[in-house]
């Protein structure tokens, strides 16, 4: 995988150029994780920020739209290709300024790119 595959819609994915994913519910392998807060794409890196409210583990993550597996327009959902574990042993995310910090961004596209194959759920 390319440097740049991690921050691209997977194709199949059901993403549309230009369609908001704001307050989409996402979820992952093993369940609902949160919802959409916002999409960023500073230096090409194009991510969603996801609030995962306090029952799961109290925080916002930052996902690259790599692991995007599948968008429900019509559920208004977002599937991710990982489990919530895995998101939340990502880098922490403390502030908004580490949505624009490439150094930040690479080390969370390199721990999701340790995870299952892009565009499909671990067993």
């Amino acid at each position: 995988m390319t440097i740049d595959g991690i921050w691209s819609y997977t194709p199949g994915s059901g993403h549309v150029e230009g369609q908001d994913l704001t307050g989409y519910a996402v979820t992952t392998a093993d369940g609902t994780l949160g919802h959409v807060e916002r999409e960023a794409d500073p230096h090409g890196m194009r991510h969603l920020v996801v609030d995962t409210g306090v029952w799961v583990f109290g925080r916002s993550a930052v996902v690259p739209v790599g692991v995007v597996s599948g968008v429900d327009t019509e559920a208004g959902q977002v599937s991710l290709a990982c489990t919530g574990d895995e998101v939340k042993e990502a880098p922490r995310f403390h502030t908004d300024s580490e949505t624009a910090d490439p150094g930040y961004l690479a080390a969370v596209g390199d721990h999701y790119r340790r995870q299952a194959p892009r565009g499909t759920a671990p067993a």
